[in-house]
């Protein structure tokens, strides 16, 4: 019942939105995503910057986490076909992937960025959470994941998102006790 919902919801959007803008424009946004290159720029640049970086340390610990977590381990063990595999009549407009489809790794990196980075910062997390939005529809626009792939994806990335910034902070807050306790002593 959900693999018939998916077809549905991604030959509606084949029927009603591709045109010759988007066939353009949404390979590059995917690009965006792709092994969560932006996220981790980000995330260095963060690094580099003493006002950001406990939001640098924050999204580098979830990336990895994130990666090792669903694109390693949980991604192999469900092994879910992408629709590109199953229906070969959709013109592709970017290299099909080789890994399995469930989750949305893309989506995931997305809204895990997106969560941690509004933790931080609203006004570098509204921006970050509509990148990650545009990402996730490029993921249905482009043919390589299914509805259901999307939306776990974006799930378990606001979730790890969220574990990921109740860690650190709990971490950093007691690196800060010990730092001001050998100080003190």
């Amino acid at each position: 019942m959900i693999n018939e919902l998916d077809f549905k919801i991604l030959d509606w959007i084949q029927q009603n939105c591709r045109n010759e803008v988007m066939d353009f424009i949404m390979p590059k946004v995917t690009f965006l995503g792709n092994l969560g290159l932006l996220w981790i720029v980000v995330s260095v640049v963060f690094l580099m910057i003493k006002k950001h970086r406990k939001c640098g340390i924050t999204l580098s610990f979830g990336l990895v986490f994130s990666f090792l977590a669903v694109n390693v381990i949980m991604k192999n063990l469900i092994a879910r076909s992408r629709p590109c595999w199953i229906n070969d009549d959709i013109e592709m407009l970017i290299a099909i992937p080789r890994d399995y489809s469930f989750p949305s790794g893309h989506t995931l990196f997305g809204f895990l960025a997106a969560v941690i980075i509004i933790s931080y910062d609203k006004r570098f997390g509204i921006p970050a959470f509509l990148i990650a939005f545009a990402i996730a529809f490029s993921r249905m626009y482009l043919y390589v994941h299914f509805p259901s792939d999307v939306l776990a994806g974006m799930i378990l990335g606001i979730a790890i998102g969220i574990f990921s910034v109740l860690v650190m902070k709990k971490i950093m807050l007691r690196y800060e006790e010990k730092k001001l306790t050998s100080i003190a002593g």
